[in-house]
């Protein structure tokens, strides 16, 4: 089915949700479920009374609860969305799932792998979609990265960088790691298509004890391809970008511009990859650079049309709960690397299906 097809068909039986945690994220579901005609929000569970009425606002035909155990015995609700403290991920999901409900809940998936196995294990024992929202798999500039480096337009990929720094929002209840790496992990994973063989990271708690401000990650790949990520909540800019170096082009992914977040740079080495007179300099290559249009349609609009349309079985998840599951594994890895001094981890094993890197 077409994009068109599939959102004519939800629109002629919208699919009944509901929100778990409508604060600082979460009322961003909120929003977006409640604009949908795919979608009719029921309920919005949230201890915070204020959360509350800030959903009522967004949604006044939604009914507003603190006890999620009202919104798994709704036969109303098919889909529920989990933008709660991640502390209660593993919980939730799993009650959803067992009450026969579809889940998409926010990254990280869990706190640790165990209990992001025991979420992936129960989804399938309910019969049930899980997916997890890697938000950056669903940006139009991401997929049009993925496009460009499938098709071979960058050659071979040599490594990538990313940077996601801002001063603020300053986190108690996790480190700048589990914070924003989920978002650059899951996208270089995507990209890639491969899986990483090792991670090592370096981090320091300047703020707080024991919650790292500033971490450093490296990951190594089976086909020769690195990656780091540099993370912060302590920066004095506001940064999200990602850089990617082939043997054919270049690509810079700026995520703050507001028009022109990607630019393909067609430069690079001839030959010889080192050079020491002028003759030699002029093998490299100076091209023009490319500024493609890319659509301006919001990533979380499309994850939840997304997890509409895995719910009613009209698309197959691009976030499963494998994904998340993986992810969650490189999160570990990279902690116990910043426990060791930085020593590499090697990652010996994925997830059964994590095919999601494929989609």
């Amino acid at each position: 089915m077409t994009k068109a097809e599939v959102r004519a068909a939800l629109r002629e039986e919208p699919v009944g949700v509901a929100v778990l945690g409508a604060g600082y994220w979460g009322k961003n579901y909120v929003r977006n479920l409640a604009q949908l005609k795919e979608a009719t929000l029921w309920r919005v569970v949230d201890p915070d009374p204020a959360a509350l009425g800030r959903a009522k606002r967004l949604e006044p035909r939604a009914e507003l609860g603190a006890d999620p155990a009202e919104v798994f015995a709704d036969p109303r609700i098919e889909a529920v969305v989990i933008a709660t403290d991640v502390t209660q991920h593993a919980p939730l999901t799993c009650a959803a799932l067992e009450a026969g409900k579809h889940v998409l809940v926010e990254k990280p998936l869990a706190t640790s792998a165990s209990e992001a196995e025991q979420m992936v294990a129960t989804a399938r024992r309910a019969e049930r979609q899980l997916l997890v929202g890697h938000l950056m798999r669903y940006h139009p500039a991401v997929l049009q990265l993925k496009e460009l480096i499938d098709a071979g337009e960058l050659g071979r990929v040599f490594y990538m960088y990313a940077l996601r720094v801002n001063l603020g929002r300053i986190r108690s209840d996790e480190n700048a790691l589990w914070s924003f790496a989920p978002h650059d992990l899951s996208v270089i994973r995507f990209l890639l298509g491969e899986h990483a063989v090792n991670v090592s990271a370096r981090g320091r708690a300047f703020l707080q004890a024991g919650v790292e401000d500033v971490v450093f990650v490296n990951l190594d790949y089976p086909s020769g391809a690195m990656a780091q990520i540099q993370l912060s909540w302590l920066d004095p800019h506001k940064t999200r970008r990602l850089t990617v170096v082939g043997s054919k082009k270049m690509v810079v992914f700026d995520d703050t511009q507001a028009a022109e977040k990607l630019r393909i740079y067609d430069k690079g080495v001839e030959s010889p990859p080192e050079y020491e007179s002028y003759g030699e300099y002029l093998s490299l290559r100076n091209g023009d650079i490319h500024i493609p249009r890319v659509s301006l349609a919001e990533p979380l609009t499309a994850e939840c049309l997304h997890f509409l349309a895995a719910a009613r079985g009209l698309s197959a998840p691009r976030t499963p709960g494998e994904e998340g599951l993986a992810v969650v594994r490189l999160l570990e890895a990279a902690q116990r690397s910043m426990g060791d001094g930085g020593a590499p981890v090697t990652i010996s094993s994925v997830p059964e299906d994590s095919s999601g890197i494929a989609r």
